[in-house]
């Protein structure tokens, strides 16, 4: 009667410790699937890993109105990318100013803008929308440009602080026989926003030539 149960537990004992080793494989296995599926997912993912940062911390939406805005009113698709992305990175926002869309413009910019360029009544609804939006300040930055005499520098801080303080500042600068450049803006936040505009512009232009149309690089710049 005594060695009975000697043997059911030395039985009991072969068992778990079947029991652990299968358990044991299936964990095994488990992490090998793991580890596989990650490699895989990886070989696909890493390749791609500058595109998925280039696009987040530099996004391109809309390019191709933006590529027809730019033929049409004869501007470097690149600028009106950087613009676009300086004011809103590429998202539609209403401002605390008013400014609304991707390119910030506000309800009175887009009457003057309309009354500039012959258009229709416009309606503030549609600067929701990403061809008014765009047509709209395309035209207004080729209206700068031409303004100021092709001074990007100039057409930027009209842009961001408006005709009249751009206006006073070179009147300024002349009296006191000064040559005005980005530096004599006074305007922080508009000196600002003419740099960020400006290393934007480098930066669309070599990352995304292609869809911007532009001549890929080691090309003629168009």
């Amino acid at each position: 009667m005594s060695a009975r149960p000697i043997a059911t537990r030395a039985t009991a004992q072969r068992r778990s410790r079947k029991v652990v080793r299968r358990r044991r494989r299936r964990r095994l296995t488990l992490t090998l699937g793991v580890v596989l599926l990650a490699a895989a997912s990886a070989a696909v993912i890493v390749p791609r890993l500058p595109d998925v940062v280039r696009e987040l911390a530099l996004p391109l939406a809309h390019e191709d109105i933006i590529r027809q805005q730019a033929e049409a009113k004869e501007l470097d698709p690149s600028l009106l990318a950087a613009v676009i992305y300086t004011e809103s990175k590429f998202r539609d926002a209403t401002s605390h100013a008013g400014a609304r869309g991707l390119m910030q413009i506000t309800p009175e910019t887009a009457r003057y803008i309309a009354n500039l360029s012959g258009g229709s009544a416009f309606e503030q609804g549609d600067l929701s929308t990403p061809q008014v939006n765009i047509s709209y300040g395309a035209y207004y930055l080729r209206y700068l440009l031409g303004r100021y005499e092709h001074n990007t520098v100039l057409a930027l801080a009209a842009y961001n602080g408006g005709e009249g303080n751009v206006d006073r500042w070179l009147a300024e600068a002349s009296s006191s026989e000064r040559t005005f450049g980005k530096a004599q803006i006074p305007f922080t936040e508009t000196r600002e926003y003419v740099d960020r505009v400006i290393d934007a512009r480098v930066l669309y232009r070599e990352k995304y030539s292609r869809e911007l149309g532009l001549a890929p690089r080691g090309g003629a710049a168009p």
